[in-house]
């Protein structure tokens, strides 16, 4: 058993000064003041702490194939970053094969993952649209946890689902009570704006983001949403990264319609002028879709979390290291799309969200865990700190500073997007499942200590309430 004494509980509703007690299942067994230390417990002093819940990012590729290269973090490298920075559990991403089975994909992640060192999930994505895909979708959501299913709008000719796909997509999983995510780029205008900068000879990272205006992320956005609309299914927009595409989730809501959005750190604090910098493999390095933005988008960014337009922070972790970024030297286009940052989210977002004044610390608990949980039903397991809830917790310093280096980063990658940036707010220890697994600068993750975690279905989309 583990007791966490004297320190400020902090949930998305409120703070109190408790102390909570995990017992020996890695659960939440008590919360509240001046706890009595059982026989044989040991007791972590968190007094000057905040004790919040662990992270959960929803959004990570470990070890995803994509572009030519294989992702550099594998599930166990790369959960155990997010433990040295206070991520106590993700939802990755089943790619199948083009035209392959879901179900057979779902198989064959499940395996890569068994060395995960934290709890994991799986949003499964859906590419085309066949009977098996329709068969499998059931299968998934009834027999083996999965509630989301994810559609790139974007990758012409690899990823991208077409529309009629997309629609039959979505109204399946409202039919079985899941919610649809959209990787929201128009994948026609994208193709057509790379070959048009390659003709004119723009071949290096700087092109990058001219192939992937903001225009084409608002558009892919709104159709979406209305697309969404037909069904009434529930729609989980990722890496929102545009002035355009905010305004669309917003709106939506206003108009009553199930939508969310989830915003990156690095969308957030990172410009497009990354891209040209005159050292070609920094600029690369920084190329992941959707691109850097013009610097006037972050307000509508961090506007959009305050307000509540916007409800999830991820990071998209996808690692590449030197020479797999290589492979795109004469070609931007072969540059593969992707950039760290599980190990860092919690901090950059303290720092430039709470530290500054944007987010109360009830609110980044909102956007980092809470929020998570509910939209894809792990609350209250976890997301939250009450008594049967997962002890998945996080001891927060708020005004520790820590420099962030590829140098001492625990992502198996050979850089860091935030390199030398001094954040304050620092998981001084992590704990998942009742277990110390970081303690202020140690690290004890556990290879396969992960567990996969089930998130049940919602209820049936009701047809009578959409406008299909």
């Amino acid at each position: 058993m583990l007791l966490i004494k004297g320190g400020t509980v902090v949930t998305a509703e409120r703070s109190v000064r408790a102390d909570v007690l995990c017992d020996d299942n890695g659960l939440i067994a008590q919360v509240g003041p001046a706890l009595e230390a059982p026989t044989g417990c040991e007791v972590v002093d968190a007094a000057g702490l905040l004790v919040m819940p662990g992270g959960i990012d929803p959004h990570t590729h470990m070890e995803m194939p994509f572009m030519g290269a294989t992702a550099s973090d594998d599930f166990y490298t790369g959960t155990a970053a997010g433990l040295a920075g206070g991520t106590t559990s993700i939802i990755d991403f089943v790619i199948p094969d083009r035209g392959g089975s879901l179900l057979d994909a779902w198989k064959d992640w499940r395996a890569k993952a068994a060395k995960a060192a934290a709890d994991y999930g799986f949003h499964v994505a859906v590419t085309h649209w066949d009977e098996q895909v329709h068969a499998d979708m059931a299968t998934l959501v009834h027999d083996c946890g999965v509630n989301s299913f994810k559609h790139f709008m974007a990758y012409k000719n690899a990823l991208m689902v077409q529309d009629e796909a997309f629609l039959l997509s979505m109204r399946r999983a409202g039919e079985l009570g899941a919610l649809c995510t959209v990787h929201a780029e128009n994948g026609d205008a994208v193709a057509y704006l790379q070959q048009m900068l390659l003709a004119e000879g723009q071949t290096g990272p700087a092109a990058h983001p001219l192939s992937r205006p903001a225009s084409v992320e608002g558009e892919a956005a709104s159709r979406a949403i209305a697309l969404a609309s037909l069904s009434g299914t529930p729609l989980y927009v990722v890496h929102v990264s545009t002035r355009e595409a905010t305004r669309a989730i917003a709106e939506a809501r206003l108009r009553g319609q199930h939508v969310y959005g989830e915003v990156l750190p690095q969308h957030l604090v990172i410009d497009e002028t990354v891209y040209r910098d005159p050292d070609w493999l920094t600029a690369a390095r920084h190329v992941m879709s959707p691109p850097f933005r013009e610097k006037s988008h972050q307000e509508a960014l961090w506007g959009g979390l305050v307000s509540g337009q916007l409800q999830t922070t991820a990071t998209d972790h996808c690692c590449f290291c030197k020479e797999q970024k290589e492979q795109g030297v004469a070609d931007f286009t072969r540059i593969p799309n992707g950039t760290p940052g599980i190990e860092d989210r919690m901090s950059v977002l303290w720092h430039y969200g709470v530290a500054t004044g944007r987010l109360t610390p009830e609110l980044f608990v909102a956007v980092t865990s809470t929020n998570t949980a509910k939209i894809f039903n792990l609350h209250p397991r976890k997301g939250t700190i009450v008594p049967g809830a997962d002890a998945d917790i996080v001891l927060w310093d708020p005004h520790a500073t820590r420099t962030i280096s590829a140098g001492t980063h625990h992502q198996n990658v050979d850089y860091n997007i935030y390199e030398g940036l001094t954040v304050s707010g620092v998981a001084q220890k992590t704990i998942s499942q009742g277990k110390i697994v970081w303690d202020r600068g140690g690290l004890r993750a556990e290879k396969g200590a992960g567990r996969y975690v089930e998130r049940p279905a919602f209820a049936p989309v009701s047809r009578t309430s959409s406008n299909a």
